[in-house]
């Protein structure tokens, strides 16, 4: 089994010019013809138990500061997960939302793994727009990784 590898993100990026923050991960799975929707939906539409635990903990707390809160919404259309959907191709879907402290997107690619299946990416970007956004991302940064590694990790054990 192969495990979701990181990949370098360059900036500025596509879905959000004015990032100053990034993380990409990728893993390999059978399947040539997998679309970015359908992709994102099995990575990031069904989340096991502690991450559903961490995302209410996290809506608790930034709740009393006054942030979004990101509640996991199975099959609600323009969405994915928690995430409203901002854009759409056949290869790439771009979630995300802005907020006070920061704007975010998330980016799933699918593209060919030469003719052993694809190779699917999340991209996350971020624009931090003050101290509360950089102290927020340095806070769940580890957080972040764990669970994106594990939800792409729980995707090519499916495949």
């Amino acid at each position: 089994m192969a495990l979701a590898k990181a990949e370098i993100v360059t900036l500025p990026h596509p879905a959000l010019p004015a990032a100053d923050w990034a993380d990409c991960y990728v893993v390999s799975v059978k399947g040539a013809d997998m679309r970015a929707i359908d992709a994102a939906r099995r990575v990031l539409g069904s989340a096991p138990g502690w991450v559903r635990s961490l995302l209410a903990l996290r809506n608790r707390l930034v709740g009393l500061v006054g942030l979004k809160s990101a509640e996991l919404k199975v099959g609600t259309a323009g969405s994915v997960g928690a995430f409203p959907i901002v854009s759409e191709s056949n290869g790439q879907v771009v979630l995300g939302f802005d907020d006070k402290h920061l704007d975010f997107r998330i980016v799933v690619d699918v593209r060919p793994d030469g003719g052993q299946g694809s190779l699917v990416a999340v991209t996350t970007v971020v624009a931090r727009h003050n101290a509360g956004g950089r102290a927020y991302i340095a806070l769940i940064t580890p957080f972040h990784k764990a669970i994106v590694r594990s939800l792409l990790n729980r995707l090519e054990a499916k495949s």
